[in-house]
């Protein structure tokens, strides 16, 4: 009887950790979006800071990660617990904060990529001089990487409770701190292995053997380039996602999408929901920038003259 018993609750644990990884895969899958981009603003962020000091400081901001998740999965089991209702509403917001992000990148660099080159080339000839506190400027990177994955994590949990709203309170916080784990740890992980690629591929290309330091010379011409191709790879993913997010809450457009996709093979019609949802996606976030910037120009305006 004990041993039935037994191996009722083993199956009982194995049935919730299938569902667990099962549902933990799936916002992994919609958070796309947000993990791509939250991984190439964290690599850019220890840009400036000196060899020796990158890892230490990729190890601050991952625990204050780390603590922002903390805070953010008690928050949204409290959401979904006392005001369920209120869980789509976020999960939309997220959506939109995710296409007006991806669209104000897009612009930025188009209007303002000249203004941005000669910001970087002032902060490179400021940390020549001898003069500046790095441990400031450090801090400063440190407290500025926390706040924008607060906002990055906040999108992730958003979008995570939508995928697992309608579940009990015990599997919500199971999924929600397995995701929240393992995307700290994956996200910075990687972090930490681009910012010491460029280290690898130098320390590679000083090796004995000409293959290993051809290696070496092609990791070390790879490094620029990976940065590059996370920020696109992550913008794109933004506009796939967020607008996604945002034609599963409007079902008119959900439906007439996947009308218009049924007339087409397999293929396309699996494609054509996915493109659809991107060039949504991306308009929905031009139309925010357009509305919002002006609003928050004021609003920063404003806020200097009271200053």
């Amino acid at each position: 009887m004990a041993g039935s018993s037994l191996l009722a609750l083993i199956d009982d644990i194995a049935t919730i950790l299938d569902d667990v990884s099962l549902m933990t895969k799936t916002a992994t899958k919609k958070t796309a979006g947000v993990l791509g981009d939250d991984l190439a603003l964290n690599a850019q962020q220890v840009t400036g800071v000196k060899p020796a000091r990158e890892l230490p400081v990729v190890w601050a901001v991952a625990k204050g990660s780390l603590v922002n998740k903390a805070i953010l999965v008690p928050a949204a089991l409290a959401i979904s617990f006392f005001v369920p209702w209120l869980v789509t509403p976020l999960l939309m917001l997220g959506g939109a904060f995710l296409c007006f992000e991806g669209f104000e990148k897009l612009a930025h660099k188009f209007l303002h990529g000249q203004a941005d080159a000669e910001h970087k080339s002032e902060l490179t000839e400021a940390l020549k001089n001898p003069d500046v506190d790095l441990k400031a400027l450090e801090k400063d990177k440190i407290k500025g990487a926390i706040r924008t994955d607060f906002i990055l994590s906040a999108e992730i949990i958003a979008i995570t409770l939508g995928t697992v709203a309608g579940e009990s309170i015990g599997l919500q916080f199971l999924v929600l701190t397995v995701v929240a784990v393992m995307i700290t740890v994956g996200v910075y992980g990687l972090v930490a292995g681009i910012v010491k690629l460029d280290d690898g591929g130098l320390y590679l290309s000083q090796r004995d053997g000409e293959f290993t330091q051809k290696v070496g010379r092609a990791i070390l011409w790879l490094a620029p380039y990976m940065m590059k191709t996370l920020s696109v790879l992550g913008t794109i993913a933004m506009f796939l996602v967020g607008g996604g997010i945002l034609t599963h809450g409007l079902p008119p457009i959900y439906n007439a999408i996947h009308h218009f996709a049924e007339g087409f093979g397999s293929i396309a019609a699996g494609l054509i929901p996915t493109l659809a949802n991107g060039m949504f996606g991306v308009l929905a976030g031009a139309v925010l920038v357009a509305v919002l910037t002006p609003l928050i120009k004021l609003w920063n305006r404003r806020s200097a003259g009271a200053g």
